[in-house]
C-alpha cells in the first residue's frame, strides 16, 4: 500500500458528518492564543465542497454585523475540533457563491 493510502486510512478514522451544500453547519475551531488554546465556534451556511481524501475542503459564509465573511477549512484539519450540521438545506447548485454577493 502506497503513503498516500496510508494516510488516507488514517485520516477515514476521524469523525466527519455528511453534509452538503446549502447546510447550515456549526464548525468548532481550536484557536491558540499565547500558551492556551480554546474553542471558537463559525456558524454559517456551506456554500461549496471541494477535492477528495486528503485535499478535501469546504467554505463556510455567514453574516457578521452586516459585512459577510467566507471562511475555507481544510475537512481534515487538526485545528477543527469537530463539525455539526445545524440544519439541513435544499440547494438547487453545487456552488452557492451568489451568497457571498448578499447586501
Amino acid at each position: 500500500m502506497g503513503k498516500i493510502k496510508l494516510i488516507e486510512k488514517e485520516l477515514e478514522s476521524k469523525k466527519i458528518p455528511g453534509f452538503r451544500v446549502g447546510d447550515t453547519l456549526k464548525v468548532h475551531i481550536k484557536v491558540k492564543e499565547g500558551d492556551k488554546s480554546r474553542l471558537q465556534l463559525f456558524e454559517g451556511i456551506c456554500i461549496r465542497k471541494k477535492g477528495r481524501g486528503a485535499n478535501a475542503s469546504f467554505s463556510v459564509v455567514k453574516e457578521s454585523y452586516g459585512d459577510m465573511v467566507e471562511k475555507l477549512f481544510p475537512l481534515y484539519s487538526p485545528s477543527i475540533e469537530k463539525i455539526t450540521v445545524a440544519s439541513k438545506g435544499k440547494a438547487r447548485r453545487a456552488k452557492l457563491y451568489h451568497f457571498k454577493k448578499k447586501k
